[in-house]
């Protein structure tokens, strides 16, 4: 019994340390665990996010806050953008089409098509994704603020609520929305992450200059739309280049660690069964030989 566990053992080892390998292609069940693992996670970021909604006046002061801090700073831009954006049909179809469909379905898109192509970037692109995800939702928690269109005092209007039937409330989807986290924009960071892993992944300058498009877009949509301020944008981006430096570092150091310790415990593994099964290979002439005597005997 204990052999075969120890066999059972060596083999979970050795393939853990075969499929967390950055440069194979090859889907596995690990892969198809993955990938749920993957999804269960974004699905859990969305309930979390979704659970702090008590906190309105508070939420709205900090919202109030921002724009004193920006309008000193002679950045409260968000008004004019948002109006300038209502004085064309077209302009409002345009960034309520970016805010809601060029980020998460796009990131999904691309993420798959990673994960078949390029399994480093994918992973890199996963982690930081998860990663930033897990430091917003600190930051939710602890300072909620509420979007510009909570504020119809400063003339802001809700393009998506009003013009679309892309808003998030419209979809049914309140447990998973979070009306009070502005800050950080992951809209936008999150378009950073792709902008960058993209940029890594491939040096095809359609697809290059497609980022920097999404990403240029997505910044003005946030706003214009009055889903963020200028300041969410800036916290978005810090966040997710936090994230991605910690993703790095998984790449470069801690995922190779990982590998190293169940190739090096497979090893270690494999090479006690060997020796038990030359053991009782061994032994075994000698077994047959006393068999051979007792009956004789008998």
């Amino acid at each position: 019994m204990v052999r075969d566990n120890g066999t059972m053992r060596a083999r979970v080892y050795r393939y853990i340390h075969q499929v967390t390998s950055p440069t194979r292609r090859k889907v596995t069940w690990f892969d198809l665990i993955e990938i749920g693992l993957v999804a269960f996670g974004f699905l859990l970021y969305f309930i979390v996010r979704g659970a702090v909604v008590d906190r309105t006046g508070e939420a709205l002061a900090n919202s109030r806050a921002i724009i004193e801090v920006q309008k000193a700073a002679g950045l409260l831009f968000e008004p004019a953008l948002n109006a300038w954006t209502m004085d064309a049909p077209w302009r409002i179809d345009f960034f309520n089409w970016v805010y809601f469909w060029l980020d998460f379905p796009l990131i999904v898109s691309v993420g798959l098509f990673l994960f078949f192509r390029s399994r480093f970037h994918y992973t890199l692109l996963r982690d930081a994704l998860l990663i930033s995800g897990g430091l917003a939702l600190i930051m939710y928690v602890s300072y909620p603020v509420a979007p510009p269109r909570y504020l119809p005092e400063w003339g802001f209007v809700d393009t998506l609520e009003e013009f679309a039937n892309l808003s998030y409330q419209a979809q049914s989807m309140a447990p998973f929305v979070n009306p009070y986290a502005a800050v950080p924009s992951l809209h936008v960071g999150w378009s950073v992450l792709l902008a960058f892993v993209v940029f890594m992944a491939t040096t095809n300058p359609l697809a290059r200059a497609a980022v920097l498009a999404v990403l240029g877009s997505q910044v003005v949509a946030v706003m214009a739309t009055a889903n963020h301020y200028f300041f969410d944008t800036l916290v978005g981006t810090l966040v997710c280049v936090t994230a991605l430096m910690l993703a790095m570092w998984l790449q470069s150091a801690g995922y190779p660690r990982i590998r190293e310790f169940f190739g090096r415990r497979a090893s270690e593994l494999e090479a006690r069964q060997a020796i038990v099964f030359a053991e009782a290979l061994t032994a075994q002439p000698a077994s047959i030989e006393e068999a051979e005597r007792e009956t004789v005997g008998a």
